[in-house]
């Protein structure tokens, strides 16, 4: 059977090791995953609640207008309901927007390391990739520009940077914003929006309204604690959003899904409890890695990626023969660091004293 060449070049997305496997494979009985910058704090108790009243209807197709839930986000972060589309994870949503711009005609502009996603899609669409490696960890974004031609369908921020933690600055973006061309897409990614607490990182909601070839993307997997039931959206331009909407698939998030973000939406405690943790955790780790006088970049996520200076695969075997899960930077195009996920104060005590005795 023959498929899309470029196909032949990729490989399917692999997650970070799941807890059972690493069970058996290693005989354990308890292990901590601070692989996939899931929330270690879960969901807001009223979310489980809604997922309750949800099942007796499971046999009915979802809406896929996604109407309560529309209203509720347009709402929540202050845009009109027909600037949004919502995804099975903010994964689809970038799936979407690179099959309805994207073909072997075009090029694509993208930060390295950065979301893999980003370029996956754009692979297979047939599209050129252009990268531009970070600057000490931060989008170059002058060089970003210099990569940009009439060609040029898409240009990726993902702030805070996933595998880095780093963000764009406000004036930063602005600036940017104001010297790439109209032709061109500019998407910026806010994944970790909600743990974000750096006072000069931008309100993005805002600039939709003077640039039509902005777009922005959020997700209930990080701090609202939803990743398993995928449900992610886009904010942008109406007439950008009616022209993607095509590419989208019917019924592409589920009932449950939009009944428990409409819940999480409607607990802002939990999500200003989970980012204030999050930041603690994070000081742990900055505290180790003085300690130890390790390279590390300070995070807005709730994951920080530290430079060990060794095999960082040698350090990810080590850790998983103890019971914990993190992402080896091999596979994120930075060798010799790892990213780990911040977890519950405790997780991140243990993880740092393994890491002690492993180092020392």
């Amino acid at each position: 059977m023959q498929v899309k060449e470029q196909l032949l070049q990729l490989k399917p997305y692999q997650p970070g090791k799941p807890i059972e496997e690493v069970k058996k494979e290693f005989n354990l009985t308890k292990v901590v995953k601070l692989a996939s910058n899931e929330n270690p704090f879960g969901c807001s108790p009223k979310v489980k609640q809604a997922i309750l009243d949800e099942l007796e209807q499971l046999a009915i197709y979802p809406d896929g207008y996604a109407a309560l839930l529309r209203t509720k986000v347009a709402n929540h972060v202050g845009v009109n309901e027909n600037e949004i589309i919502f995804g099975n994870g903010t994964d689809e949503v970038i799936q979407i927007i690179c099959r309805a711009l994207l073909n072997p005609q075009s090029n694509t502009v993208m930060a390295t390391p950065t979301f893999p996603q980003y370029k996956h899609n754009a692979v297979i669409e047939g599209a050129e990739i252009r990268e531009v490696p970070l600057v000490n960890g931060d989008h170059d974004l002058d060089s970003m520009l210099v990569q940009i031609d009439e060609n040029t369908k898409i240009v990726w921020i993902c702030t805070p940077n996933n595998p880095v933690g780093t963000y764009v600055k406000k004036q930063a973006l602005l600036d940017f914003l104001t010297k790439v061309p109209k032709h061109v897409l500019v998407i910026v990614d806010e994944a970790y929006y909600e743990y974000v607490t750096a006072e000069d990182y931008p309100q993005t909601v805002p600039l939709l309204k003077d640039n039509s070839n902005l777009m922005i993307l959020r997700t209930f997997s990080k701090a609202y604690g939803l990743a398993a039931l995928r449900i992610g959206y886009g904010l942008g331009n109406v007439e950008l959003i009616n022209k993607i909407e095509p590419a989208r698939e019917p019924f592409n998030t589920n009932r449950v899904a939009q009944a428990a973000a409409i819940a999480a939406l409607g607990d802002v405690q939990f999500v200003e409890e989970c980012q204030i943790k999050n930041k603690q955790g994070l000081q742990q780790f900055y505290d180790f890695c003085e300690e130890l006088k390790l390279n590390y970049y300070t995070s807005e996520g709730n994951f920080i990626l530290i430079d060990f200076n060794r095999d960082s695969d040698e350090l990810f075997q080590a850790l998983l023969k103890r019971g914990y899960i993190v992402r080896s930077g091999n596979a994120l195009g930075v060798p010799n660091h790892l990213r780990i996920t911040i977890g519950t104060e405790q997780q991140n005590a243990e993880i740092i004293q393994i890491l002690k005795d492993f180092i020392l």
